[in-house]
Parts: structure tokens; sequence; C-alpha cells
């Protein structure tokens, strides 16, 4: 709730456009296809997250005594892998339904659109849209479920998932701010929705308590 309400501050506080304005003028992006962000960071990351999914399915099946996963329950794995699905599906569905457009879209950066606040529900920009929540940086958070997954009976490999998804996912949200392709907040909410999908399912993860006897 605290991340929620810092979030919302950010908002309103209209920082998006002066992010943004760092990074970009009236000739656009100059990192928009470079191929530290346009290759490594994007092109890249969504290889990454292909293959980590991969990764997991393939240990919710079978579990070498090597992996992080070892000790953990099936149940556990599989409804860890099945959040992970979720976020990863669910990002982009919202922001293929999203009116709002890329900063590279606006028309002091070169296109033919203005700043629309995304809470601006019904209010086109004259953009193309779908451009929020940002859907690369779900390459990196929808993997938050493995923290829960994992922070009762391996804490200290927790940390360093979460730890090691958070600068990952904060590395694309910054990469793509610099192509000019999402805004600072389209990053935070991809990271609060998964985080909290997350956090939500740790209930599900589980095994039942057995009813004690009367």
């Amino acid at each position: 709730m605290i991340a929620l309400a810092l979030l919302l501050l950010w908002d309103f506080s209209g920082l998006d456009l002066w992010a943004v304005r760092l990074v970009g003028g009236e000739q656009g992006f100059a990192w928009r296809e470079r191929w530290l962000t346009a290759g490594l960071m994007h092109q890249g990351g969504r290889w990454l997250a292909l293959g980590l999914i991969l990764w997991m399915l393939l240990h919710a099946l079978h579990v070498p005594r090597w992996s992080p996963w070892a000790g953990l329950s099936r149940r556990e794995r599989w409804v860890g892998c099945g959040v992970m699905a979720l976020s990863l599906a669910l990002i982009p569905l919202l922001k293929r339904a999203s009116q709002t457009s890329c900063p590279w879209d606006l028309a002091e950066f070169g296109g033919n659109a203005r700043y629309v606040s995304h809470w601006a529900w019904g209010v086109l920009d004259g953009g193309s849209g779908h451009c929020f929540p940002s859907g690369h940086a779900s390459s990196a958070f929808a993997f938050l479920a493995g923290y829960f997954m994992l922070r009762r009976s391996r804490p200290r490999q927790a940390r360093l998932w979460l730890g090691a998804l958070l600068l990952l996912g904060t590395g694309y949200g910054l990469a793509q701010m610099a192509r000019g392709a999402h805004y600072p907040s389209h990053t935070m909410w991809t990271a609060w929705i998964c985080w909290t999908l997350a956090a939500l399912s740790e209930r599900w993860m589980r095994e039942p308590t057995p009813a004690q006897p009367a």
C-alpha cells in the first residue's frame, strides 16, 4: 500500500514528462535504436524472459538437486509458474487496451501526439496508443513470484532473486525511457502489478494445513 501511494504521488506530480525530456528533444531520442538499448536491453531481454520461463517450467516438472527450487513442493512450483505466466500475459493485455501513447509519439519529440495522463480515460492523445503499462519491464518483474516461492525455505536465495530482478527490471525501464518507448510510471506500474499478483498468490503456494481434531 505504501508503494501504491508513492506510485500515485509520482503519477500526479507530472514528473513523467520531466524525466523523458532529460533524454529526448526535438530530434527524438538518440538512444532509440542503439545496440545497448534496442538490441541488448530490449531484444535480449525478451529472449532472457523466454528462456527463464521455459527453465522454470522444466524445473516445475522435475527438480535437479542443484536447482534453487529443490525442496519446494510441487504446489509451490506450479503456482509460482502460473503466476509468472499470468503476469507475462496480463501486462501486454493491459497495454493493448490502453489509449496512452509512447513518449516518442509526442509532437515535442517529433511525433504528432500531445501528452495525456494515462488516468485521463477516454481522452485520446492523437497518437498510436497501446503503451501503458510497460510490457518489456514484465520480462523481469513477472518473475517476482520466485521470491515468494523461495523466502520460506531459502531466504538468502530469495533475497538474491529479488535483488537481481529489481535491478534487471529497473535497467529495462531506464533503457526503454532512453529510447522514448515508455515513461517511468509505466515501468513502476508493471512492477507494482506483478508484485501484487505474486504477493497475493503466496497463500496458494502453501499446502493446506490439516484440520486439527476436535
